[in-house]
């Protein structure tokens, strides 16, 4: 979502010139005007910048707006909030009824600008009205777009790597169908040639425990491909919790899926197991409305981040044994796990170190 950021603070550029009524400042009520502009301004940043001061914020953002429109006559800003606003609730799980209930509070603030301030119906101010009155439909319309395409590309990146997954198995089924039997007859003709060969024993017997002891070797190699081939992948896990956190009004987004799908199968499947618990974890007891998964990897490890919006008090629950499960998998290969709140929630950090993991 970072990266969508600047389509909101790209209207900021219009922000000045909602300001050059005031300018010069000859009146106290100049300076006032422009003091809540700045005001205003703060609270647009604010609102796109930190989900969590939203509640506070956006209500204080319409508040300045409403200022602007009923006693300065100027509705211009109200265009701000009218782009802003629906592109940030589209995004949400719960967007259509935000949206309405913003639109609620966008429309009265329009309506009664217009009532204490009537205007007469011309081509240009008709055109001045249109504009504000359709924005938020427009931009809310345009969000959901982006994000039902990102979504579908998502998915498909998803679908991608299961059916990579699927040739892989393929693959492990034939080791097993052709590899595996062969190194079995090798031992059993190994054992058998023991029992019938009866000359120059001393120097036979020593080779065929060899060839036995190497064929067995090897089909407890086959095996352990054969087992590390069905470890879950990542984007099994994504595929099935994305469904499991839309059903709970969880929003979930990523940051470097694509790379962390071609991880060494072994860290996938330890990374997926963890991963899940955690997931759970924030649908149960987090409250959030969002969490954003950033896969990295280092010259020495591989990284996860995961990192909610909700009650970043609550992750601790006495006689839970989420945490322990998950910090228990990551010890038993020498990775670490972190947990701690920031300004924004519950942030979990996963580390494996690359030389435990083949």
């Amino acid at each position: 979502m970072k990266g969508l950021a600047w389509t909101s603070y790209i209207w900021l550029i219009y922000w000045p010139y909602t300001m050059l009524a005031y300018l010069p400042a000859r009146q106290w009520q100049d300076w006032g005007w422009l003091l809540l502009g700045v005001f205003f301004l703060g609270l647009y940043i604010l609102v796109t910048s930190k989900p969590r001061w939203r509640r506070f914020a956006l209500p204080a953002e319409l508040g300045v707006t409403a200022l602007f429109a009923w006693f300065a006559g100027n509705a211009w800003l109200l265009i701000f909030v009218a782009w802003q606003v629906p592109f940030l609730l589209a995004r949400s799980p719960q967007s259509q009824k935000r949206f309405w209930a913003f639109l609620g509070g966008y429309g009265l603030i329009l309506g009664l600008s217009l009532l204490t301030r009537p205007v007469t119906l011309t081509a240009t101010t008709t055109v001045g009205w249109v504009f504000p009155i359709l924005s938020p439909f427009l931009s809310y319309y345009f969000a959901r777009q982006v994000f039902q395409i990102r979504a579908m590309r998502q998915t498909n990146r998803r679908l991608e790597a299961i059916i990579q997954r699927d040739e892989r198995e393929r693959i492990a089924r034939d080791l097993h169908d052709t590899l595996g039997q062969s190194f079995s007859l090798i031992a059993i003709k190994t054992e058998l040639a023991k029992k019938l060969l009866v000359k120059a024993p001393e120097q036979v017997t020593a080779e065929l425990d060899d060839i036995a002891r190497t064929s067995r070797q090897d089909l407890q190699l086959v095996r352990e491909i054969v087992k590390g081939l069905h470890e879950p992948s990542l984007s099994e896990l994504l595929l099935a919790q994305s469904k499991a956190l839309a059903a709970a009004n969880v929003l979930l987004e990523t940051v470097g899926e694509t790379a962390a799908a071609q991880w060494p199968t072994a860290v996938q499947g330890i990374l997926a197991a963890v991963l899940r618990e955690a997931l759970t974890n924030v649908m149960r007891h987090a409250h959030a409305s969002q969490v954003t998964l950033r896969f990295m990897e280092t010259p020495a490890d591989y990284q996860v981040f995961v990192q909610d919006d909700g009650n970043g008090q609550r992750y601790q629950r006495f006689g839970s044994n989420g945490l322990q499960n998950m910090q228990s998998r990551l010890a038993a290969v020498n990775g670490t796990f972190n947990i701690g709140t920031n300004h924004i929630g519950t942030l979990l950090t996963l580390t494996l170190p690359k030389g435990e993991q083949k």
